[in-house]
């Protein structure tokens, strides 16, 4: 029996590097990092390895699934510099919401777990409604554009 979980996790990994800002939200199982342009997630910076660092997408013991990173490739090739991740030099981590990786000089990944609740796939209820207090808002003559001004 699959479990249910009321929450869907989105995986974001947010590059800095010689080129700017880039977003790569995470889906599959694996990713090469690194300089080389057939790189899943390729930096730009020659302080950066060809193939700097793999992320790996592993399952929690709840089913929900994280990703781990791993300096170099998965045949064990570590990269030149290695991986400073939240300050600490470390061949692999279990990724946290908010961890930074180093991969170089001015080469920064900041990795974010986005938590949200699943959306009711039902039609909407035509009683959900919000009430607003007057209390909530200003001096309604505040908001009156039509009347002239002096």
């Amino acid at each position: 029996m699959a479990v249910q979980l009321n929450q869907s996790h989105a995986h974001l990994l947010i590059i800095e590097d010689d080129k700017g800002r880039k977003e790569f939200p995470l889906k599959e199982a694996v990713y090469s990092i690194g300089r080389d342009p057939k790189s899943d997630i390729r930096l730009f910076s020659q302080f950066v390895s060809r193939r700097h660092a793999t992320l790996v997408r592993r399952q929690r013991e709840d089913g929900s699934p994280y990703y781990r990173i791993v300096d170099g490739n998965l045949k064990g090739k570590p990269s030149a510099n290695g991986l400073l991740i939240n300050g600490r030099k470390l061949q692999a981590h279990d990724l946290e919401d908010e961890d930074e990786v180093v991969f170089g000089p001015q080469v920064t990944a900041k990795y974010y777990l986005l938590k949200r609740d699943t959306v009711p796939t039902g039609p909407p209820d035509e009683f959900d409604i919000t009430l607003i207090s007057p209390g909530m808002v200003g001096d309604p003559e505040e908001f009156n554009l039509d009347r002239e001004r002096d």
